[in-house]
């Protein structure tokens, strides 16, 4: 869904059939690439419904790993 509304954004974050296991969010109408995680506090998540968020996701761990080996190379 195109620019959905603040309330959309909620309902979906409360939807629990939207939580698989209760901590991945998997929902294929949210086009967000990190939404915030069920606590949100906590910070964000990967949509597991959407292959950019997990390609960005995996961009991001990559990136880092890079980083970590190469700190310990020097």
């Amino acid at each position: 869904m195109k620019n959905p509304t603040e309330e959309q954004l909620e309902q979906w974050h409360k939807d629990p059939s939207n939580w698989k296991l209760g901590l991945f969010y998997y929902n294929p109408e949210d086009e967000r690439l990190f939404p915030p995680k069920r606590v949100k506090w906590a910070g964000w998540t990967v949509n597991f419904a959407n292959p950019k968020s997990i390609v960005a996701f995996l961009i991001l761990v990559g990136v880092l790993l890079v980083f970590v080996y190469r700190k310990q190379l020097f």
